[in-house]
């Protein structure tokens, strides 16, 4: 059995797996045009944009593809 998650620091591997195949599927099943996500971090607010379609004048090279 796995020890439970610290609330902060970084992800293990299998909690960065999780991630990714659930914003995977989120994409996949949720998501219709696009969404518009704010979350507070102890370095400030960050801004998520998910989204179907590339930003104006935007190249898909611009984007990383870690998985």
């Amino acid at each position: 059995m796995n020890a439970p998650a610290k609330p902060d620091g970084l992800l293990s591997k299998t909690e960065f797996n999780q991630f990714r195949d659930l914003r995977r599927r989120y994409c996949a099943h949720e998501l219709d045009q696009r969404e518009s996500l704010q979350t507070e971090t102890t370095y400030g607010p960050v801004y998520v944009l998910l989204s179907r379609s590339l930003p104006p004048g935007t190249s898909p090279e611009a984007y990383r593809r870690p998985f």
